[in-house]
């Protein structure tokens, strides 16, 4: 094969779109057109986007799978999508995000190197969104297949120590294991001008909480909005962004209501990614309360959320996790909180409102903490792997 060398990239995920799997796929296409590779990826259909259109230099052909009645026949669509293009173009480079794909092409005669990208698998992850799959043995098979996805691949990248752990348990071999955390833009995700105490709330304006992101189980909203009840003395409104179900906006309604803090909780759909720095910018103290289960602790993750929060100076309250520390100090650049302890994330919520100092501290060292976790950082990372791989 001669010029340019060619590059699949595959992601059963909506591009752009509102989850942080989006972001992390939109830096990692500008990293490898921007290096001069010729890259066409494949990802799903959202609405009324459109079937094809250049994004991020790359070639992008997008999957309509909406329309079928399950999410097995959805991923099997996506699949044979993927075999299509391979079929009808050799790449030098085959790099997959999902299980869905990347087992189907395990054992065919590629005529290039396959990269599975692990930021959740299946086995793990799927029980979350359908229920009815821990009564059933579809964990256990998928677990076998990532096995095998795992040992056959020529490079498995994935965003933190704690995941590198749990897949080389699966039997990812170690030289092929590549840590990528996560990033921030931060000429994107900066201060405010002029950003100092006089910033902070009063005893006139109430402390505006924030948290952006995925609605789902393992991001510990629950526990969240069970803090509010110990921190109604304290004036503070809760204000949560992101992609929700109805069932999970009725959930937590709710809940709220039960507990009688519902006139505290707004619920927004999600925003633009170039408008969460202003969300971001508009609170006073951000939280990312991971809940302590088998897809934060067992499988790990690296959550874009608090990088971005950081990266704008505000002071954040996280699930004291093993993840979690991967990325900040606690009493440094951010607090920390037991997991799924209502009580200990409003304890300490209540800190950075009676000592502002501390908040101001906590802000600015987090700041300078995610100048270590930029974009920039992770395609580098990305590209010395593929220059490594292709023997450039």
């Amino acid at each position: 094969m001669t010029g340019r060398k060619r590059i699949l990239y595959t992601a059963f995920d909506s591009v752009p779109g509102p989850k942080g799997a989006s972001t992390h796929i939109s830096y990692f296409l500008r990293a490898l057109t921007g290096a001069g590779y010729d890259v066409t990826a494949v990802t799903v259909r959202d609405g009324d986007q459109p079937a094809q259109e250049e994004y991020c230099g790359a070639q992008i052909l997008r999957v309509a799978v909406s329309h079928l009645p399950s999410f097995p026949k959805r991923a099997n669509a996506f699949a044979d999508t993927v075999l299509s293009q391979l079929d009808a173009t050799p790449y030098d480079i085959v790099h997959c995000r999902s299980l869905w794909d990347i087992h189907r092409l395990v054992g065919l005669r590629l005529p290039g190197k396959l990269i599975y990208e692990v930021n959740g698998l299946p086995s793990v992850e799927l029980k979350y969104r359908y229920p009815a799959v821990s009564e059933s043995d579809l964990p256990q098979r998928l677990r076998q297949q990532e096995s095998t996805v795992l040992s056959a691949v020529d490079a498995v990248f994935c965003p933190s120590q704690v995941t590198k752990t749990f897949l080389q348990d699966l039997g990812a071999p170690s030289d092929r294991l590549y840590v990528i955390p996560n990033g921030v833009d931060p000429s994107l995700f900066k201060p405010s001008v002029g950003a100092d105490l006089a910033n902070h709330p009063t005893r006139e304006r109430p402390t505006k909480l924030l948290y952006v992101g995925t609605f789902a189980g393992w991001q510990g909203l629950d526990t969240l909005v069970a803090a509010l009840p110990h921190l109604r003395k304290r004036g503070v409104r809760l204000r949560l962004i992101g992609k929700t179900t109805g069932r999970w906006r009725k959930t937590l309604l709710k809940q709220a209501q039960r507990l009688g803090v519902d006139d505290l909780v707004a619920i927004d759909e999600p925003l633009e990614y170039y408008n969460i720095p202003t969300a971001v910018r508009q609170s006073d103290i951000c939280l990312a309360p991971l809940a302590y289960c088998d897809r934060n602790v067992v499988q790990g993750c690296c959550p874009i959320k608090m990088l971005e929060y950081m990266a704008c100076a505000k002071p954040v309250v996280a699930a004291n996790l093993p993840v979690v520390r991967e990325l900040v100090r606690d009493g440094v650049d951010a607090l920390l909180f037991e997991a799924n302890d209502p009580r200990d994330l409003a304890r300490q919520v209540a800190v950075l409102i009676d000592d502002r100092d501390l908040a101001w501290r906590i802000a600015q060292s987090g700041r300078q903490r995610a100048l270590s976790f930029t974009w920039q950082r992770a395609q580098q990372r990305l590209l010395a792997v593929y220059v490594q791989l292709l023997g450039e």
